[in-house]
Parts: C-alpha cells; sequence; structure tokens
C-alpha cells in the first residue's frame, strides 16, 4: 500500500500542520483501521514532539527504543490505535492511546504498573476443537480461552502472558468510555442497551454528568463498575 497520505486528507484528530509539505505518512495495514490510527513516525515527531523530524523519528525506531504493546517496533509506519500501549524505553515512560476531548487518540502517561495491561473489546468470537473459544479483538489480536463471554465486551489484557485477565460485561451498569464521535472521552453510565434490528446496528444509553446519548454500542466500551480498572483519562 501506498505509505504516502495527501496532507490535507489525513484524518482530522492528527497533530500535524496542515500547510506544510503535501504528503505526510500512512498508516500501514495493520492491526488497526487507517483512519482510526496514527503512524508511529507521526506520532514521535509530532505529538510526543520526541523527534523533530523523519529522519530522527527513524534513527530512535531504528536503535529499538520504542515498544508498542511490551513489543519493540521499528516501522516508522507501524500503526497506532486505541488503547494501545507506547513505551519510551530509555525514559521509562509509558503513554496509553485514548479518546479524549472529542479526539480519538491522546497519549495520557501511565505509571509502569499499568504498562503490562490493555483495554481490548471483543469484536468476534468462534468455537473451535476442544470445546474452547477463539476471541478477536479491536487490536487484531486473537485469545483462545474456555471463558464464556460476548461480542461487545471488554477483555483486561495481561500483555506479557497474553491472556485474559479480567472481564468488564457490556451490560447495564458498567461504566463506558465513548471511543469516536463529539462525546469521544466521556465516561458514563451505561443505563439500557438496545438490541440491534437490520436497518438499525445495537445501541447503548449513557447517562453522562448532565445528559443521557444514545449512542451505537461499536462506539462505546465498557471499561468498568464504578471506576475504570486502569487509567483512560
Amino acid at each position: 500500500g501506498d505509505t504516502r497520505l495527501k496532507r490535507q486528507s489525513a484524518p482530522i484528530y492528527w497533530e500535524i500542520l496542515r500547510k506544510q509539505k503535501r504528503f505526510v505518512l500512512n498508516s500501514s495495514p495493520g492491526p488497526h483501521k487507517r483512519q482510526k490510527s496514527y503512524p508511529l513516525g507521526i506520532f514521535l515527531r509530532d505529538v510526543l514532539k520526541r523527534a523533530a523530524n523523519m529522519r530522527e523519528a527513524r534513527q530512535v525506531l531504528s536503535k529499538g527504543k520504542v515498544k508498542v504493546d511490551g513489543k519493540v517496533r521499528m516501522d516508522i509506519n507501524f500503526p497506532l490505535g486505541l488503547m494501545d500501549v507506547l513505551e519510551l524505553v530509555p525514559a521509562r515512560q509509558y503513554f496509553r492511546l485514548v479518546p479524549k476531548d472529542s479526539k480519538l487518540l491522546v497519549p495520557v502517561e501511565i505509571a509502569d504498573n499499568e504498562k503490562g495491561l490493555k483495554f481490548t473489546k471483543i469484536s468476534s468470537k468462534v468455537s473451535i476443537r476442544g470445546g474452547k473459544l477463539q476471541y478477536g479483538f479491536h487490536d487484531g489480536n486473537t485469545i483462545v480461552s474456555d471463558q464464556s463471554l460476548s461480542v461487545g465486551d471488554t477483555c483486561l489484557i495481561n500483555l506479557e502472558k497474553m491472556m485474559i485477565q479480567d472481564v468488564v460485561k457490556f451490560q447495564k451498569g458498567s461504566i463506558g468510555l465513548i471511543t469516536s464521535g463529539d462525546n469521544a472521552g466521556s465516561l458514563g453510565r451505561i443505563e439500557d442497551i438496545k438490541d440491534g434490528l437490520f436497518s438499525l446496528p445495537k445501541r447503548a444509553i449513557l447517562s453522562l454528568e448532565n445528559r443521557t446519548v444514545e449512542l451505537p454500542a461499536d462506539m462505546v466500551m465498557a471499561v468498568g463498575l464504578e471506576t475504570p480498572s486502569i487509567k483512560v483519562s
């Protein structure tokens, strides 16, 4: 695929200067959709300001100084997306990419003890041999488990062991994080879930601080029962 993108057609939330050069890096095809990810090089240069230009970003990456979800990544086009954990190895700094203030992906700094934990939303479920289930997640990962979970539930993944450490059910009473749209980054209690019809997707009704919103379920991620179980804002 093309590794460049016209600057004007880059996703709105990317923190880049639109009027500079004509082209900007594109995300490689990968776990996250292009419209919902940041190429690693742009993230280092424009968001974290850890590189003055792409040449510097390349050097930082080629020295193995950056990990995503615990794995060293060297490709400037590697796509960073929702809930990914970015580690700047020499600085011992860790960031989680979360929705915030209507933007899809904003880095929030997290403590060392959270760098190995990640929220992933179940996007698919398949029965496999031996009575086990294979779950596919929003970030492209899959895990085989004998737990019976539903599409839409959120798993807290231990990245080192690639195992499900905890589950937040997508159900009435859970705390939901809005992951896209005008309210991206808002947290609210899920008051109700309406089943989808063939023409209308499944919907969630959330009470935010001063109002109630109804959104397609795929724009909401369950993140806890009383408060989020890891830092998401």
